[in-house]
């Protein structure tokens, strides 16, 4: 059982800290459990605006996919689907939480259980057990309430026809699409979508609503991507940050801004294939970390005599995330011993000679692609003034992931990418754990080595780099935040 403040860090919740937060209509609670009805068969938000129902009438779940797997529906006037997600923080073990990534990218959409448990490394049997144990819904549960939302959310926020909601959301055919949302709400998708004004009025353009949960320090973010930025494949303005991308194989480009007046960003993607949309906003949300909980964090840092005053100063730190983990990884190892400056210089000159052209009018400055592997495995990086050894870490780390030897894939275990990545000459722990960190958003990725951090949290004197593993202990699962803040005080 947990107390009011580190709600998020259990999935036994506490009624009377539920209670409190429904009653008061809490947003810093919004998303972090769901309120079911008995007398009407729904699950609602925390801030739903209904009348409150009697308490003997009320069941508490901490995931909409719990609520629903107990054979209740989605409000449609709170609107689940507009809740900031669930956290990964959630998850106790790396073994849910490379589950839940692999769901979120539609692995149970045209895959099956024991294809994923055989992904994480387990039984089907076992990881529908901790699936119950930690998030009081099955993997199944889990994705087919994904599904819905999403569905439900595109049918509100867009004018994609049916069939395109149906496929972008993961659904086999229109039909299973439809009877599943009959089933769910209690009318057909077309119904719902009649009198809805849909965002997204420019032809080729979609907009999505992204929560999170307050506070959020988005100009922090921007500050963090503007001094790191590729020109001509990203761009961070008075607007918020623009890039251009590739999905299975097709070119496009998205834009993140700030909803004024709103807890959320507005997502704006420029892509042909309706199909990418899931996807893209998956990754998208994992790069601007939405999902992360501001109160479970604090809960966790105000332990600390180091991080007490740095998350007290700068509440609303997010980790900011890469939209694409080889192009990360080649910026980390050009930005080896260099200043941040002089590593974007380095891969601008990259981008500019080996990428791919971009010609997008409406793109506001975005020119080309950046390289992927086979375009730099051999490329003679030397010319560009990178040191021979950098360029030849680049290139065997193409070599790396082309062969499979290195993947980029954001539900495997801290400690296997690390040996895998430092494996490869040129790369070490520093390297590999920043690289994490940001490539596939691991919030207990610590380079421990550092000497900025060594000194940030030495408070007087630098740190060894054992003396700093050792402190850090008690920041875990949530390193990689206090990272970013002892970074920020220095």
């Amino acid at each position: 059982m947990f107390r009011m403040q580190p709600l998020a860090l259990t999935s036994r919740l506490d009624h009377r800290a539920c209670e409190r937060a429904r009653l008061a209509r809490d947003p810093r609670f919004d998303g972090l459990f769901f309120i079911a009805v008995t007398s009407t068969g729904i699950y609602c938000r925390p801030v739903c605006p209904a009348p409150s129902p009697k308490a003997q009438n009320i069941r508490y779940y901490d995931s909409a996919a719990a609520a629903s797997a107990a054979g209740f529906r989605p409000c449609l006037r709170c609107r689940p689907e507009a809740a900031p997600g669930s956290p990964l923080h959630r998850a106790k073990s790396e073994l849910v939480a490379g589950a839940l990534r692999l769901i979120e990218q539609g692995a149970l959409d045209d895959g099956s259980l024991a294809e994923l448990a055989r992904r994480v490394g387990v039984g089907e049997r076992h990881l529908r057990r901790v699936f119950a144990e930690e998030l009081g819904a099955s993997p199944l549960d889990v994705a087919a309430t994904r599904r819905l939302l999403f569905a439900k959310q595109l049918l509100g926020e867009t004018a994609l026809p049916m069939t395109a909601i149906a496929r972008a959301a993961g659904y086999a055919s229109l039909r299973r699409f439809n009877a599943t949302f009959s089933a769910a709400y209690g009318k057909p998708p077309r119904e719902i979508r009649r009198g809805r004004a849909a965002n997204g009025a420019i032809a080729d353009e979609l907009v999505l609503r992204l929560p999170y949960r307050a506070p959020y320090d988005f100009v922090h973010l921007m500050e963090f991507y503007a001094r790191r930025t590729i020109p001509g494949v990203e761009a961070v303005d008075a607007d918020g940050y623009r890039r251009s991308f590739v999905i299975d194989g097709v070119p496009g480009w998205f834009a993140v801004a700030p909803i004024k007046g709103d807890s959320a960003l507005a997502l704006r993607v420029h892509h042909p294939k309706s199909s990418a949309l899931g996807t893209i906003a998956t990754r998208v949300k994992r790069m601007f970390d939405v999902d992360a909980d501001p109160r479970a964090l604090a809960a966790a840092f105000r332990r600390s005599e180091q991080m007490k005053p740095l998350i007290r100063r700068w509440p609303g730190q997010r980790l900011p995330g890469a939209w694409d983990g080889f192009e990360l990884a080649v910026r980390t190892v050009l930005g080896q011993q260099i200043s941040v400056a002089a590593a974007r210089t380095l891969a601008a000159r990259v981008a500019a000679t080996y990428g791919t052209p971009f010609a997008e009018g409406a793109a506001g400055g975005l020119t080309s692609l950046f390289p992927t592997p086979d375009v730099l495995v051999d490329a003679p990086l030397e010319t560009k003034g990178i040191t021979r050894a950098r360029a030849a870490t680049i290139r065997g780390l193409a070599q790396a992931v082309l062969d499979g030897r290195v993947q980029f894939r954001a539900e495997q275990p801290l400690a296997a990418f690390e040996n895998d990545l430092v494996a490869l000459p040129g790369i070490g722990p520093w390297t590999a754990h920043y690289i994490a960190m940001r490539a596939l958003a691991q919030p207990d990725a610590f380079p421990a080595a550092d000497l900025i951090l060594r000194r940030s949290a030495g408070q007087g004197r630098t740190l060894s780099t054992r003396e700093l593993g050792t402190l850090s202990e008690e920041w875990r699962p949530w390193r990689a935040y206090a990272v970013m803040l002892l970074w920020r005080s220095a």
